[in-house]
């Protein structure tokens, strides 16, 4: 991923590589977990929600298919 200079994104996820991992529900995932939130839940494109989450030091996507 390329981000430009002023991209809003927190440092962690411009500068370290990440994974992504499905969920079926993105809300219940960071409820019943104690993810350090990088970046709130959102829509990047139409049926999909994601989220930044910081696990052991890195970021990770989660992201939910909406049915």
């Amino acid at each position: 991923m390329r981000f430009e200079k002023d991209c809003p994104l927190p440092e962690l996820v411009k500068i370290v590589p990440h994974v992504a991992f499905e969920v079926d529900d993105l809300d219940t995932e960071l409820e019943q977990n104690n993810f350090k939130i990088l970046t709130l839940p959102n829509a990047p494109s139409g049926g999909v929600r994601v989220a930044m989450i910081e696990h052991n030091g890195a970021p990770v996507e989660l992201i939910e298919f909406l049915k």
